[in-house]
């Protein structure tokens, strides 16, 4: 009953803001992502019958409190479907950093859903995995199916499930990473999200660039999904400013990457920026741009790494188990 699993964290697109089932991680509209390699998360599970607790440890650090209770809440709906009274034990290891902006939490409970179902036996497709893994993460599911996905809304725990979008992008998108190391706290932001006095247009505003956002990635349309991408990034930092505590993640130098993109698109470059809950900056490009960015950025004095798109979660073979 141990299996092994790796995910691909990600960039959201459309991105969500606040849940209207905190419990079952339900959010208020579809969002749409992709996710982002090869930058990853490996997870390896076992339930023991000679275990007295569940263990759950993330590079080397045992979690304790709400981070505990989040893992409790993927293992227990496993539990639950496959019938299981054993304890857990797991272990998970990132390949990024974790709580500055690019999205550990997605693919660390990505790859814990599918390791977890797998070594419970569970039959399941990927998209009834994503159901499993917005326990811990509504992002998770969308690392669950890989690539560019939506997450469709749903007051139904089952309905509520991500699904890939068949997409028309080249091998030459590239995402470049402007790493800005700023601890972020999403989940206490997505808490008071709706007590901001524009979460109710955000909310509208969101649902009508679904539809949009769905045509551009499907004919591979560049300029489309990356400029909505920007646009929705300053939307919902907007909507996490004007909340009760007033959250500001982004730093000046998040602002500095701004400013140069935006110069560097009006020079003729393919560039967008966005930003998750966090001051961290994925930029939108091609390959042929990745230099003059990388070292246009890197003259800010920020450091930054050129990733891909990544596909959906996997099984990985046993000699890779963490344990």
């Amino acid at each position: 009953m141990k299996a092994t699993a790796r995910a691909h964290p990600i960039q959201g697109l459309i991105k969500y803001h606040g849940m209207q089932d905190p419990i079952l991680r339900l959010p208020f509209h579809d969002s749409i992502s992709v996710c982002t390699a090869p930058s990853s998360t490996t997870t390896t599970v076992e339930f023991d019958s000679t275990l007295k607790s569940d263990q759950y440890s993330i590079d080397g650090k045992n979690l304790q409190g709400r981070s505990a209770e989040r893992v409790k809440a993927v293992v227990d709906r496993v539990r639950e479907l496959g019938d299981i009274s054993h304890h857990v034990k797991l272990e998970s290891t990132n390949s990024f950093p974790s709580n500055i902006g690019l999205g550990s939490s997605s693919s660390g409970f990505a790859a814990a859903a599918l390791a977890l179902s797998s070594a419970a036996n569970l039959d399941l497709s990927l998209e009834e995995i994503s159901t499993i893994a917005r326990r811990g993460s509504s992002s998770a599911a969308r690392s669950v199916t890989g690539g560019f996905s939506i997450l469709r809304s749903s007051e139904n725990d089952l309905e509520c499930k991500s699904y890939q979008i068949e997409d028309g992008f080249s091998d030459d998108y590239r995402i470049i990473v402007a790493i800005v190391p700023a601890h972020k706290e999403t989940e206490s932001a997505h808490a008071e999200a709706t007590e901001s006095h524009m979460f109710q247009a955000r909310v509208k505003h969101a649902e009508s660039q679904i539809f949009n956002a769905l045509d551009a990635i499907e004919i591979g349309d560049f300029d489309g999904i990356f400029s909505l991408a920007e646009l929705d990034s300053i939307s919902l930092a907007a909507t996490t400013m004007t909340g009760p505590k007033g959250w500001i993640y982004w730093k000046p130098e998040t602002l500095s990457i701004f400013e140069n993109i935006r110069a560097l698109r009006e020079e003729g470059s393919d560039a967008y920026f966005s930003t998750d809950t966090g001051a961290t900056v994925y930029i939108n490009t091609r390959e042929k741009y990745v230099s003059q960015i990388s070292d246009s950025i890197s003259d800010l004095g920020i450091e930054t790494k050129t990733w891909h798109m990544g596909g959906p979660a996997t099984l990985l073979d046993s000699k890779e188990d963490l344990f």
